[in-house]
Formats: structure tokens, sequence, C-alpha cells
């Protein structure tokens, strides 16, 4: 049996009583990048007993491999177990290493390559077919970092035209294309997606991931600020603790980030999705922080003050600045 199925024996819903889900407007999950020391249906049977909403599913060649044969039938078989074990998903591409062995995120939609830009798409027309396979509520991805002798008005050209058969399958499945601002790219901030946004007409189906930690970690506004200003488009959104200025995913506690206006802001938006922990770099440890962060997220959520009416309201940040540090 494959690994994203489970092995013998272990191929249905866990035995262990399911955790009771308080009532809260807010869904959560967690991230299979912080889980890649466990089999996928080890990871998933984790957050089912632990109480999780669902998952954020990177495909990596340990959960789900894009690229080995038969993706069809093991990601059929993979819907089956998440909907016995009462978990919704997303689907992340942000792998580090799933389609170049020697190159991170390479190659990405910006490189200088043809073939290999086109690499990428393939990737995420695939995973396009994967998500709506698995009914999750947005795809992932991002931009990657600009190719050194790269002008940036190349760039952004790349990067639209990459997108544009990605967004016409991703329309055609139904399925929205979650673009995340991630420090370090070309697109790294709110302003930057909005740049996207123009550049492709504003289509539809291009929406954004908010990560918390990277507007803690060099977005202009406050996380509760951007969370408002993002959510007319917001389709995903990842949460972990940060520091201003660092660029380093922190277990919640270790960081600046005050959650509870933060969860009371997601909340206010009617967001519907998951809000995934993404702690990639604490996979060593991946159960201890599970169990540890959906108790402090649920804590959060339920002492949130509600946001006043004075609230800024939605809007594009596209008029801020651009010259935020990135780490």
């Amino acid at each position: 049996m494959s690994r994203e199925t489970g092995r013998p024996g272990n191929s249905g819903p866990s035995d262990r009583p399911r955790r009771a889900r308080p009532a809260t407007p807010l869904r959560f999950g967690y991230g299979t990048n912080g889980l890649a020391d466990l089999r996928l249906d080890d990871a998933l049977a984790l957050l089912a007993d632990l109480g999780y909403d669902g998952v954020g599913l990177t495909l990596d060649h340990m959960h789900l491999d894009p690229l080995a044969p038969d993706l069809t039938a093991r990601t059929h078989r993979l819907a089956r177990r998440l909907d016995a074990l009462g978990l919704d998903v997303s689907v992340e591409t942000g792998a580090r290493y799933v389609l170049d062995p020697r190159r991170k995120h390479g190659p990405s939609l910006l490189d200088p390559d043809p073939d290999d830009r086109a690499r990428r798409v393939g990737l995420l027309i695939g995973a396009v077919q994967v998500a709506a396979d698995l009914g999750a509520h947005a795809l992932h991805c991002f931009s990657g970092i600009t190719p050194a002798g790269t002008d940036t008005d190349t760039a952004w050209k790349r990067l639209a035209e990459a997108l544009t058969p990605v967004l016409d399958v991703a329309a055609t499945a139904g399925v929205p294309l979650a673009v995340e601002p991630e420090p370090g790219h070309l697109l790294a901030t709110l302003a930057d997606f909005h740049r996207l946004r123009r550049i492709l007409g504003d289509p539809e189906h291009l929406g954004l991931t908010l990560d918390i930690g990277h507007c803690q970690c060099l977005e202009p506004l406050s996380p509760a600020d951007c969370i408002r200003a993002a959510a007319p488009w917001l389709r995903h959104v990842q949460i972990e603790d940060m520091r201003r200025g660092v660029h380093e995913h922190l277990p919640f506690g270790d960081g600046e980030i005050d959650f509870p206006p933060v969860l009371a802001a997601l909340a206010a938006t009617g967001y519907q999705g998951l809000t995934v922990v993404e702690l990639p770099r604490h996979s060593h440890a991946g159960p201890h922080f599970a169990e540890h962060s959906l108790p402090f997220l649920r804590r959060a959520a339920h002492t949130a003050v509600a946001p006043s009416d004075t609230a800024p309201p939605h809007g594009d940040p596209s008029a801020t600045p651009e010259g935020s540090s990135t780490s």
C-alpha cells in the first residue's frame, strides 16, 4: 500500500476518540511541511485526533509526490481518507526540492530558461487537478526569487505570462489560485500582489495567500490591518509567530505577534477557508508543535476582542511604500 494511503491495518479513521471541536467561525489546519518526518497517513490521523479542521498539504516526494506514477489514483485514495477523517484540505506548492534536487524552490516561474519555467507551470497545472480532486478550498503558489541579471520589468512579465495558463486551468476547475507574498521574492508584499492583479486584469480566480508572520515581518500595516486590507482577495491563510524584520517562522509565543486581534480581524472578514499553522523548520518535533498550536489558537480566538466599527475599511494597499525590508 502506498505511503499516501496508509499502511495495512491503518487505512480507516483512527480508533482513538476525536477531541471535541468548539464552535468558532475560524477553522484551523496544520501544514504537512511541518510534519515531514511522518508518513502522510500518520500525519493526517494525528491532526484528526488533535481536533484540527483540516490540513495544508504540501505536494512533495514524501507526501503525495506530484511527479510519481499513478498520481490520479493516489489522489482519489487520499480524498477518501480525508473524508473518513473529517479533514478539509488546502494544497500548497512550496516544497523546497520537488523539481530540482540542487536548487531550493527551483526552477521558478521567473527562471530565465523558458523550458525550466514550463516545468514549474506544469507542476502548478497538475496541482490544480489534485486540488480539484481533493475538494481543496485553494491552491497556493508563489513567485520565486528574481534571478541574478534579470531586471524587474522582465521578471514581472515572466510571472504574468507563466501564471496565465495556470489561472485558465484553475478557472475551469473551479479552484481559486492563492498567490503568497514571500519575503525576498519578486512578489513579497501585499502591494506586489496588487501589482500582479492589475497586470493580469484582475482575474476572478486570482486570490491571495496571507501569511500572518510575513505581515509582522515586513508589511507597513499591522497583521490585523493587513487582514482587513486583504479581505476581498483572501483565499488561504498561513499562521505562525514572527519578529519584525526577521523572516523566521516561530512557534506561537516565541515572536512578537498579538494573536487575539489578528484572529478577531480574520473572523470579522467572514473568511471560510483553513488557517494553517506553518512551521516547516520544526518538523523534527512536528507532533509536539501540532499538539500545542491548536489550543493556543483556540484560546486566542475565544479571547479575541471584536474589531471596532472604526476599523480601516477594506482597501488596496498598493500605495504603501514598496521599500519594506526583507530578510
